[in-house]
């Protein structure tokens, strides 16, 4: 009988303990700004590669608002930017679209600056390495309706160095290919902008840019760009 009491108690002791446990709040859990960072800094690097928006303004603002990736909208509807759309989630009830991967979000961001009106303009406008600039841009968009949004995120960029991940015009090389019938040439026509060039011939802005060492999108009639 004895026995069968101490057992019962051991029992007892390490069930209470195991609610206690589970019932706290599990802090470890969370992902630091260094470990966000970390995690999703080559998608960042890479949709600046393909589309020329900075890597630090991607990584700063997807930090600022999904509070590094913790918030419920993030870990439920890998939502990492706050935008807003349809999903499908039985967890929880948002306004906020879901996407099947953080990577998607990442994407869908990046498309969404190119989609408004108020934001294409950033890409031929500034470099990737102008990153206050952008978020200015982005700022004045009406993309967030808080008057601090913008310090924040460029707060976020200086206190982690997410600058660092930046593109700049000097780290690029500009070579010419020597073989003549391997370079595209292109002679600029009135009414030629960047953004028409490059969609004609199948490229990017910042391809552009990069390959003739332009700082800005102004071009003059008969300028030759490498393509």
């Amino acid at each position: 009988m004895e026995q069968l009491y101490k057992t019962m108690v051991r029992t007892l002791s390490f069930t209470l303990l195991l609610l206690t446990a589970l019932a706290m709040p599990s802090y470890a859990q969370k992902t630091s700004p260094q470990q966000y960072i970390e995690q999703y800094k080559d998608a960042a690097i890479q949709h600046m590669k393909e589309h020329g928006c900075p890597a630090s303004i991607i990584l700063a603002i997807a930090m600022h608002e999904s509070a590094n990736g913790n918030s419920r909208v993030a870990k439920h509807l890998n939502n990492h930017f706050g935008i807003k759309g349809r999903n499908t989630s039985k967890i929880i009830r948002s306004a906020y679209k879901g996407y099947a991967s953080v990577e998607e979000s990442y994407e869908d961001f990046v498309n969404l600056l190119k989609r408004r009106k108020s934001t294409q303009k950033l890409f031929n406008q500034y470099m990737t390495d102008e990153y206050q600039e952008w978020v200015r841009g982005i700022a004045r968009s009406g993309y967030a309706q808080s008057p601090t949004w913008a310090t924040k995120v460029v707060g976020m960029i200086k206190k982690y160095n997410l600058h660092e991940f930046d593109e700049r015009p000097e780290d690029a090389t500009f070579v010419l290919n020597e073989e003549p019938d391997q370079t595209e040439l292109y002679t600029v026509k009135k009414g030629d902008t960047l953004s028409a060039i490059a969609q004609k011939h199948g490229t990017t802005v910042k391809t552009i840019q990069r390959n003739n060492g332009l700082a800005n999108s102004r071009l003059h009639i008969g300028q030759q760009l490498v393509l």
